[in-house]
């Protein structure tokens, strides 16, 4: 891809998202109601893997706005694979793939040199269409997943805590996570007002824990106040988004009173978006990946 071009998509996704950030709206935080689908993460129809960072923002947004009844997608040859085809006239989203690669004239350099080989970044495009612009599809498909039942949501949620064998010590009128002695802190469940606010919050405190060096090792050096802190508030954010939408939590604004910082992070380049949120799904996946992987329970 040209290089003007893939500037080109990430001024396109960033100047999106610092406009609904303008506008007091978090991409991360979607007005469920307005849409069939229920919260969950985007899924590829065909083979069920959830797509990930940047896309599940880009496809959040598209289910919400279109009212899709599906968080499955597929491109327009996957569909035909399926023995199934896209519907005439449909417009499709753009997702993209990130990834770095050693051009071979930098591997041959390398290996005279004696030196590591320098890597090239790329962004690559590709149009995927919701199910619902679909037709003849299998009525059977990995990525079709149904939500969990309401009264098995919260039980769901305490056992992933659980299992992930965190700190979590109840107690205060403050939830925060301290890096140091590396512990969560959480107030009673009661004295929330809505109580699944409990759970959302706790997954925001374990985002931050999953930054911890023993861990994911990111960048948590910074105070309340600078960039450090508002990019590390950001990837909790989207991080207590991803898995609570995994568990059929609908998300919800945490932090709302950071969207300030948030754009400052954001107007520092047209990247800052991409990496918050490729570091959340790293982060989610880290805390959903103690979930046995046959029935969803943690292990």
């Amino acid at each position: 891809m040209r290089n003007t071009e893939t500037k080109s998509l990430y001024d396109q996704v960033t100047d999106r998202i610092i406009a609904e950030l303008e506008e007091g709206r978090l991409p991360w935080v979607q007005p469920w109601d307005r849409a069939g689908a229920s919260a969950g993460l985007p899924r590829n129809a065909g083979t069920g893997r959830c797509y990930s960072g940047i896309n599940v923002l880009i496809l959040w947004s598209a289910v919400t706005g279109a009212g899709y009844g599906s968080q499955a997608w597929l491109t327009y040859k996957q569909a035909e694979a399926l023995v199934g085809h896209v519907r005439k006239g449909e417009q499709g989203e753009t997702v993209c793939y990130a990834d770095r690669f050693t051009p071979k004239t930098e591997a041959e350099r390398a290996a005279t040199d004696g030196d590591a080989a320098r890597q090239v970044a790329f962004l690559k495009r590709f149009t995927v269409f919701n199910v619902d612009q679909c037709e003849g599809l299998p009525e059977m498909l990995p990525g079709i997943v149904a939500p969990l039942p309401e009264r098995e949501i919260i039980p769901h949620a305490e056992v992933l805590i659980d299992a992930t064998g965190a700190d979590v010590r109840i107690g205060g009128d403050r939830a925060f996570y301290a890096p140091d002695p590396d512990f969560v802190q959480m107030p009673q469940p009661q004295l929330y007002r809505v109580p699944i606010d409990f759970y959302r919050t706790a997954f925001h405190e374990l985002g931050h824990w999953t930054g911890h060096a023993s861990r994911l090792g990111r960048d948590q050096s910074g105070r309340f106040g600078d960039a450090f802190y508002a990019r590390e508030e950001l990837v909790a954010e989207m991080t207590s988004a991803f898995v609570c939408a995994e568990l059929s939590i609908s998300p919800s604004v945490r932090h709302a009173d950071y969207i300030g910082s948030w754009l400052d992070v954001l107007r520092e380049g047209n990247r800052a978006i991409f990496r918050a949120a490729s570091a959340a799904s790293k982060a989610a996946d880290f805390l959903l990946a103690f979930r046995a992987p046959e029935t969803g329970e943690a292990a």
